[in-house]
């Protein structure tokens, strides 16, 4: 199991489950889209998404928050690109996209424990997604590493 995780070769070859393989290419375009959002919306959606509420903050403290969020966006990039590259060329490291997307929305969750958190307008709809995207990363890590072949 250790060697579909990290693959001694990381070549196109992929042999876990179909279902995988196939959730990975949304979660892709979702990740893309999110990124494009927080770096080019007026607000980085922190405030029209996140319910962040920005016109509390003094100008320069609202713009930090709009930078910070742009900056999230641009990681978001370069992950969803990540994505991509191994959707296209490296599938045999669609379980450890699994993985590391399962770390991040382990980490969504446990972080606000470790912070004074946020005052929001309302529940943000990335509360709830990171509710609903661990379990979902999880399945699809263990569909991942499923296969007819041993290793």
């Amino acid at each position: 199991m250790l060697n579909r995780l990290l693959p001694p070769t990381v070549n196109n070859d992929y042999r876990g489950h179909a279902l995988a393989k196939w959730v990975l290419i949304p979660l892709t375009l979702i990740t893309l889209g999110r990124s494009l959002v927080h770096m080019f919306a007026a607000d980085g959606g922190a405030q029209s998404i996140a319910s962040i509420t920005l016109d509390s903050f003094t100008p320069g403290g609202a713009n930090t928050v709009i930078s910070l969020f742009a900056l999230w966006g641009l990681s978001q990039l370069i992950i969803g690109f990540l994505y991509a590259l191994v959707l296209w060329r490296y599938q045999s490291l669609i379980p450890l996209m699994y993985l590391l997307f399962s770390f991040e929305y382990l980490m969504r969750l446990l972080l606000p424990a470790y912070s004074p958190g946020m005052e929001l307008a309302e529940t943000a709809p990335g509360a709830i997604g990171n509710i609903i995207f661990l379990p979902s990363g999880l399945v699809m890590l263990y569909l991942s590493l499923r296969g007819d072949s041993a290793d």
